[in-house]
């Protein structure tokens, strides 16, 4: 049949205008709850409050609730995994962090693909890593620490905050990109790690440098280089890992936030709008430098990217070092 012009054209601008309703009532329903930023590792350390910061910057930004859960577990998988099975619509984030790029590598079994069960949103800071030695030992820096390892293989240990975590990584990369043989000693945490080196019951740590800088300026503490490429501001005077001969290192401990898979765009782009004016606060920069991050701003394309290269990364390291799944 046939209809009126007139009607045909009002039908016509009806159909239309649909899409806009529906982005419209998906904003209106995205604003009607609170949001809960998922923290997948346990309270307190650098990364716990950096994420309060952000969930108090967005509720201010979004105009709505956002409050910052921990749902430790599991080398973070526990907390991971809740956001990549919960509803897409942007009421349930993650602040991701590397244990989330590691966990298929290090677990026999792992409920979610990193690479295709998550919207990135943004990335939001990182922070390096340092290899920390105790004032006893024989060398003052890492081509010493190299020369000494070869010398005397198995004499040395390395402790990091726990198996699974870029301080692990660090330590089984430097072994096998070195062709030195350190032993991982994992602790419950960065805090018992620096405390056994500072007792002079381990000799090598790795860890975040903001925690050590006072023992270092104390001289109780040496620090042998930075696993970044570039050094860092904290510690200028320390060489990278890549400066010292081990070419290609560089990892760092990052984090960003990231939603379950098929969020709405619009949601994805509102969300990673709002985090990159909050970093933009100068209120925020000083509160995140004073933990020792540095800021390092990606949007959600950019943050996909460094997901998968630093997936395939650390996998093909986690293989190379006989790292075994548990």
């Amino acid at each position: 049949m046939k209809l009126p012009r007139r009607q045909f054209l009002h039908l016509a601008a009806g159909a239309a205008a649909l899409p806009v309703v529906s982005r419209f009532a998906t904003a209106q329903t995205y604003s009607a709850r609170p949001i809960t930023l998922v923290v997948p590792i346990a309270a307190g350390g650098a990364v716990d409050t950096a994420a309060r910061i952000i969930a108090e910057k967005l509720q201010e930004k979004l105009q709505q609730p956002v409050v910052a859960e921990n749902r430790p577990g599991a080398g973070s998988v526990i907390g991971t995994n809740f956001v990549a099975k919960a509803a897409p619509d942007g009421h349930t984030l993650l602040l991701m962090e590397p244990g989330a790029v590691l966990a298929r590598w290090l677990n026999k079994t792992v409920p979610f693909d990193v690479t295709s069960d998550f919207s990135p949103i943004a990335m939001i800071a990182n922070s390096p890593l340092v290899l920390f030695a105790h004032p006893s030992v024989a060398f003052h820096d890492l081509k010493g620490l190299i020369a000494y390892s070869k010398a005397n293989p198995r004499t040395l240990s390395v402790g990091t905050p726990g198996r699974g975590t870029p301080h692990h990584l660090a330590a089984a990369w430097l072994n096998t990109a070195a062709k030195i043989d350190i032993t991982h000693v994992p602790y419950r945490g960065a805090a018992p790690a620096l405390n056994d080196l500072l007792g002079g019951q381990i000799p090598l740590i790795w860890a975040s440098p903001v925690a050590v800088m006072p023992f270092v300026e104390q001289r109780k503490v040496k620090a042998l280089a930075v696993s970044t490429q570039q050094r860092d501001r904290l510690l200028p005077q320390v060489p990278s890992v890549s400066e010292s001969g081990v070419l290609g290192f560089d990892t760092a401990n990052w984090f960003g936030v990231a939603g379950p898979a098929r969020m709405p765009p619009e949601i994805v782009a509102r969300v990673g709008k709002a985090i990159r004016e909050a970093t933009e606060l100068p209120e925020v920069q000083k509160r995140m430098s004073t933990l020792g991050l540095n800021f390092d701003f990606r949007d959600s394309n950019q943050f996909r990217e460094l997901i998968i290269k630093d997936h395939q990364k650390y996998g093909a390291i986690i293989r190379e070092a006989g790292i075994q799944p548990e």
